[in-house]
């Protein structure tokens, strides 16, 4: 179990160096993350500077919800 943690840990970390943004969504289908919130945690947790924004979306009916985009910022971190 630790072993999938820092596994997916790393593949996050690795979107992140690379200039991305992820939601739960995208984390979910790029990476099969079902706890996005808890690797960005760890990764704030190891000195990481993880930032996130509430964005505005449309879900698969076409309604409005917000959710939170992560994204690497620079600084001291969460």
């Amino acid at each position: 179990m630790a072993n999938d943690k820092q596994t997916q840990c790393k593949m996050l970390l690795e979107h992140f160096e690379n200039g991305g943004s992820i939601t739960d969504t995208e984390a979910l289908i790029l990476y099969s993350i079902r706890r996005l919130s808890a690797r960005v945690h760890n990764l704030r947790s190891s000195g990481y500077p993880i930032k996130g924004d509430m964005v505005t979306v449309k879900n698969k009916s076409g309604d409005t919800c917000r959710v939170k985009r992560y994204y690497m910022g620079s600084g001291t971190g969460g």
